[in-house]
């Protein structure tokens, strides 16, 4: 049984609770944003140090780097 609701349902229920619980749910929605953004970041390190260690990467100057960045 599939129970997904729309974003549009969503906004609407929202927009009915007290505007405390609208302003919880932001700040509630920020942080688990936040922490997403942060699991993000430890496994793409997790996968760089993978790349490392098993010789997947090699050195390169600051001006390779910021060329490889930029294209």
């Amino acid at each position: 049984m599939n129970t997904a609701i729309s974003f549009d349902q969503v906004l609407d229920a929202i927009e009915h609770l007290p505007i405390d619980q609208q302003a919880e749910v932001v700040e509630l929605m920020r942080r688990r944003l936040a922490e997403r953004a942060r699991q993000g970041i430890v496994e793409d390190a997790r996968e760089a140090r993978a790349e490392h260690t098993a010789g997947k990467t090699k050195a390169v100057s600051v001006d390779e780097l910021m060329r490889e960045i930029e294209s």
